[in-house]
């Protein structure tokens, strides 16, 4: 009886973890989208950077990590990829990374959520984002959408504030390729 107490001792601390990912970078991408002047566009970030620890068997012991490079942004326009890093938006020379950190994930009815802060500009605040995870064998794909107020962050504010212009909120997506680490 001592022996199976001590072997369930030893056994809790690892059924508390979730399982450890390595993003595949060449599978995965990291996008927003949003409107300039009535007109939809998309964009996507070429470096980053994602810790992922995922069960969803136990969200609990779930946990993201993701650092952005702001400066690898491209929408395909040249104008506005040159305006993006600039100091009316990301101002790259003073912040040069975005980071978000969960806090916690719960789910909504069959929707899982992921709980956590977003640093952009300096600027810290919470973010939810929608998280779809498929098992493939021993690797998976997650998927996460968002919502955030560029205001809020401070990108766009000033001469570039009017959200006829620029719309106000901007949609985030991520699509993971991941294998165990």
């Amino acid at each position: 009886m001592k022996r199976l107490a001590a072997l369930l001792a030893l056994a809790l601390p690892f059924a508390a973890t979730a399982a450890d990912y390595a993003v595949q970078p060449a599978a995965s991408t990291l996008g927003f989208s949003d409107t300039f002047q009535g007109e939809a566009f998309n964009g996507h970030f070429g470096q980053w950077t994602a810790a992922i620890s995922y069960d969803p068997a136990n969200l609990a012991a779930s946990k993201f990590d993701v650092e952005v490079v702001l400066a690898s942004v491209k929408t395909g326009d040249k104008d506005r990829d040159g305006a993006l890093p600039g100091t009316d938006f990301f101002d790259v020379a003073k912040f040069p990374k975005a980071h978000f950190v969960s806090t916690g994930f719960h789910q909504n009815g069959a929707r899982v959520i992921a709980d956590g802060n977003l640093t952009l500009r300096g600027v810290t605040k919470p973010v939810s984002l929608d998280v779809t995870f498929k098992p493939q064998g021993k690797s998976a794909t997650l998927d996460v959408a968002g919502t955030v107020k560029r205001l809020e962050f401070g990108v766009g504010g000033g001469d570039y504030a009017d959200t006829s212009v620029i719309g106000a909120d901007v949609k985030i997506t991520a699509h993971l390729q991941l294998a165990p680490k």
